[in-house]
C-alpha cells in the first residue's frame, strides 16, 4: 500500500478532546473542554421547535442564510464601528474551527508563514500545517502574557504573511489593549500581512478591560479576515455556527474555500439562531455579569485551596501553577488529576510551543454547583497527588 499523506506526521489527536474521554472515563468534573453544561437561550431553543416542524430543512444558500446574514451584519456593525454588508463582506461557516480553517486557506499559498503567539489555542498550528504554511511561533510571556514588538517584528521579517490573533485569549485569558493591537496593526502594514482574528471570546470580556476590533484600526478592515462563532456566546457549541468577516475581494475567495469544504452550516439552526443574534444590549450584558461572578467563586475557591493561578482578563480560562507537586510531565499530571481527585483539566504543554511542563487549564462555564464539586474535590489534591 501506497504512503497515506504525510500532513499529519507530527499531530497527535486533540489533547482536549482527549481530555473529555478521560473525564468520562473516570467519571471526573470535565472542567477540560470548553462547553457549559447550562442551555442556550430559552428563546432560541423555542424557535428551534418550531423550526423542527416549520422548517426550513434543505441547503441554504452556501454562504449563509439571508435573514442570518442580515442579523449578523447588523449585531457586527453596531460593534466593529462600520457597515458590515451582509451580501459581500460575510460567509457563514459551519463553526468557529472551520472559519478559521477558511480564513488561513483563503490567505495562504503552500511554503508561506503565517505567525501564531503562544500560548496558542492547538488548533491553529495545525490549520497553518494543513495549509501547508510553516508557522512561527512568537512568546507571550506569562503571568501577564505580553509580547515583545520586536520578536513579533522578527516574524513579519521572516515572511510571515499573515499572523492568527486570538483576542481575548485561549487558553492565557489575555485582552489585548488597543496600544497593543496598535503595534501588530503598524506591523501588518509595514510587512503588507494580513491578520486573522479568533474573537470567539468577544463578549466574555471583563473589567476594565475592553474589546477592541482589531479591524476598526485605520486601515486594518481591509487586512483583517475576522472570524467568530455563536458557541461561547450563546452557549450552543454543538451547533456550529461560525462566520468570517472581511472585504469584498476577502469574502469572494473565503466563499469558494467554505463551499467545498462543506457546502454550508445547517439551515434549521441558522433560522433558530437569528433570535439570539437580534437580541438587545441586556442580553450581553447578563452574559458578561453571570461569567463574571463564575470567575469571581472559581478563583476564590482556588485561592483558599492555595493553588496558584492566573486571572483571566477575558475568556472563561484559568491557568494553574502545578509546580508544587514535582511532576515531570503535566499530562501525567491531568491523567491522576482525572483518577484520583476526580477534575478534568488540559495540560499547558498543549498549548505552548515552549518548553512548558508546570501549567494546565482548567475553565469554569459550568453551572455554580458543578465548579462547587470541583472545588471540593480539588481541595484533598494534595492527599491524593
Amino acid at each position: 500500500m501506497q504512503k497515506l499523506s504525510n500532513r499529519t506526521s507530527t499531530f497527535t489527536d486533540s489533547v482536549i478532546r482527549r481530555m473529555t474521554r478521560v473525564s468520562l472515563q473516570y467519571g471526573a468534573v470535565n472542567l477540560s473542554q470548553g462547553f457549559p453544561d447550562f442551555s442556550p437561550p430559552a428563546a432560541i431553543t423555542a424557535r428551534l421547535a418550531e423550526v423542527a416542524s416549520e422548517g426550513p430543512h434543505q441547503y441554504s444558500i452556501t454562504w449563509g442564510a439571508q435573514n442570518f446574514r442580515e442579523a449578523l451584519a447588523e449585531k457586527q456593525s453596531r460593534l466593529m464601528g462600520r457597515t458590515i454588508d451582509p451580501e459581500g463582506e460575510i460567509v457563514v461557516t459551519c463553526g468557529g474551527t472551520e472559519a478559521m480553517m477558511t480564513a488561513m486557506l483563503t490567505v495562504v499559498n503552500p511554503g508561506d508563514k503565517v505567525a501564531v503567539f503562544s500560548p496558542f489555542y492547538e488548533n491553529y498550528g495545525a490549520d497553518a500545517i494543513l495549509s501547508g504554511a510553516d508557522p512561527i511561533y512568537v512568546p507571550l510571556r506569562p503571568p501577564e502574557f505580553g509580547f515583545d514588538a520586536d520578536e513579533l517584528e522578527a516574524a513579519f521579517r521572516c515572511g510571515a504573511k499573515a499572523l492568527i490573533l486570538c483576542n481575548p485569549s485561549n487558553p492565557s485569558g489575555k485582552v489585548f489593549t488597543r496600544a497593543e493591537l496598535e503595534v501588530i496593526a503598524d506591523l501588518a502594514k509595514k510587512y503588507d500581512a494580513y491578520v486573522i482574528t479568533d474573537e470567539v471570546y468577544e463578549h466574555i470580556v471583563y473589567e476594565p478591560n475592553e474589546h477592541v476590533y482589531i479591524a476598526s484600526l485605520p486601515g486594518m478592515f481591509e487586512r483583517t479576515l475576522s472570524t467568530s462563532s455563536l458557541s461561547k456566546t450563546y452557549s450552543m457549541t454543538g451547533w456550529r455556527l461560525g462566520y468570517v468577516i472581511s472585504t469584498p475581494e476577502v469574502i469572494d475567495v473565503a466563499r469558494k474555500v467554505h463551499d467545498f469544504l462543506t457546502v454550508g452550516a445547517a439551515a434549521p439552526l441558522q433560522e433558530a439562531a437569528v433570535v439570539g443574534l437580534r437580541f438587545g444590549g441586556d442580553y450581553y450584558r447578563g452574559l458578561l455579569r453571570m461569567y463574571a461572578e463564575k470567575r469571581d467563586m472559581f478563583l476564590g475557591g482556588l485561592d483558599r485551596i492555595g493553588i496558584p493561578c492566573t486571572r483571566p482578563d477575558g475568556a472563561y480560562y484559568v491557568m494553574l501553577d502545578i509546580s508544587e507537586f514535582g511532576y515531570g510531565s503535566d499530562l501525567e499530571f491531568c491523567l491522576d488529576l482525572a483518577r484520583k481527585v476526580g477534575v478534568g483539566a488540559v495540560p499547558g504543554s498543549s498549548f505552548f510551543k515552549e518548553d512548558v511542563n508546570h501549567l494546565i487549564r482548567l475553565h469554569f462555564a459550568k453551572k455554580e454547583e458543578t465548579l462547587n464539586d470541583a472545588l471540593n474535590r480539588l481541595e484533598d489534591i494534595r492527599k491524593k497527588m
